[in-house]
């Protein structure tokens, strides 16, 4: 007795289209400014030294990065000095925010994600992928369900052959 069977592929038959987190992760290298080595005894910034640093530091050397200004000392730095970092690193930098490395890669996945043209997913049944090799912060999963959502057919979450569902339209 000869058995022959067909291999069907209900993934492929299934009319998902999956969308990759990672497309939207930003170029760049990231660089995290802490603002703990400009302060004075590790406690307070003093306005002329901090001056003469930025007057005379190479903000050359962060041309085309991504970077995020925070303080990880427990002292009070005034607003102006992160401006004053801001303005010298525009010029220079593809990004500058304030905050840490998560603040950054949000900031960085939010701007591209604004970008997309949502036109491409009308009324399509998306799987946003959960795993992958970029680290994919949750602010971006929050980020694509919002500007998906009033076009998408459906959305899950995971992997095709496995999703967690999200929302399905109501025809």
């Amino acid at each position: 007795m000869e058995i022959q069977e067909n291999i069907i592929n209900k993934v492929a038959q299934s009319g998902l289209v999956t969308l990759d987190p990672a497309l939207f992760y930003a170029p760049g290298e990231r660089v995290l400014y802490d603002i703990k080595e400009n302060l004075f005894h590790g406690l307070m910034l003093r306005e002329k030294d901090f001056r003469e640093f930025v007057k005379g530091h190479d903000w050359a050397q962060y041309q085309d990065k991504n970077v995020a200004v925070y303080c990880s000392a427990d002292a009070i730095v005034p607003a102006w000095a992160y401006m004053l970092l801001a303005n010298r690193l525009a010029p220079y930098a593809r990004e500058v925010v304030f905050g840490d490395a998560e603040v950054l890669e949000t900031v960085l996945f939010v701007k591209e994600i604004s970008r997309m043209d949502v036109e491409h997913y009308r009324d399509q049944r998306l799987v946003i992928k959960g795993c992958g090799d970029v680290p994919v912060p949750v602010s971006a999963y929050v980020e694509l369900t919002k500007k998906l959502t009033p076009v998408a057919k459906s959305l899950m979450f995971g992997e095709p052959c496995s999703t967690v569902p999200i929302y399905k339209r109501k025809d």
